[in-house]
């Protein structure tokens, strides 16, 4: 079976191909930067033919999505974005229907049901509706933040050399076991379905963002407020919590960031 992985440039998408090829498929890598809005849909259906699995990786929040600035941290045009997102989830979505793809697999956030339909959550949310609606057999992943997105939230965040983040309440996870569910799914039947995946430790988004600052040795403050935004959007006490009948992941955070730092490559 040949599987396609659209590659947004993050973590994810070596390990996700690397699980998907210990299943005993051939994996099909595709560059695909700003949400794949690069790629027409005669490119995608050249890409896909002979394919019978999509994983799009290109769903979750990243400082492309708008425009980073010194004052103001991340600044998003949500029309803008929204647009641009449908626009190649659309043509995605097509050429999988011309090429005759069984199952796409989309990596997604949790919360994106519970948060305000606003910033990337408002994009996030018509991309799964999108999904749904296409015909095409499909299982939705949605993942909490994964370990390497935290100096990503705190550029997204950083108003004047200080980072300020709402303190809402988080189990972020690792991405390495985030592929492994995304293998594990991308190798079975489709769930038509949303899984979710959270890392066993719960704390809060502030405590997350500096730790990790703290162990590249980057000195921003970080300071909890709740008119902050992540990524355009306002966040509650709970909307980034995973619901019961999450996997949870092995992985601990602390631990993580004591091994990136032995092996030198916890510096932003």
């Amino acid at each position: 079976m040949k599987v396609v992985v659209l590659d947004d440039g993050r973590a994810t998408t070596a390990e996700t191909a690397r699980r998907v090829r210990d299943h005993g498929h051939e994996v099909a890598v595709v560059s695909a930067p700003t949400g794949g809005d690069n790629l027409t849909e005669a490119d995608l259906v050249d890409t896909l033919t002979g394919c019978s699995v999509v994983i799009d990786l290109s769903a979750p929040p990243s400082l492309d999505d708008g425009t980073l600035t010194e004052d103001d941290g991340l600044v998003i045009d949500e029309e803008a974005l929204v647009a641009r997102r449908g626009r190649a989830t659309a043509a995605l979505l097509a050429a999988e229907a011309a090429v005759g793809v069984e199952h796409h697999v989309s990596l997604s956030v949790v919360g994106v049901d519970r948060a305000r339909a606003e910033g990337v959550f408002r994009a996030l949310r018509a991309q799964e509706e999108m999904i749904r609606r296409s015909g095409i057999p499909y299982s939705i992943v949605r993942a909490t933040q994964l370990f390497e997105s935290a100096v990503e939230i705190a550029a997204a965040t950083t108003e004047d050399w200080i980072v300020w983040v709402p303190p809402v309440e988080i189990r972020p996870v690792a991405s390495a076991e985030a592929a492994t569910l995304l293998a594990h799914t991308a190798a079975f039947k489709p769930s038509n379905g949303v899984q979710e995946i959270a890392g066993p430790e719960q704390f809060r988004l502030d405590t997350f963002v500096r730790a990790a600052l703290t162990a590249g040795q980057e000195h921003r403050r970080v300071f909890a407020d709740y008119r902050s935004t992540v990524f355009g959007a306002r966040i509650r006490h709970a909307d980034l919590l995973p619901g019961p009948g999450a996997h949870v992941a092995r992985q601990r955070y602390g631990d993580w960031l004591a091994n990136r730092s032995a092996s030198g490559a916890v510096k932003p």
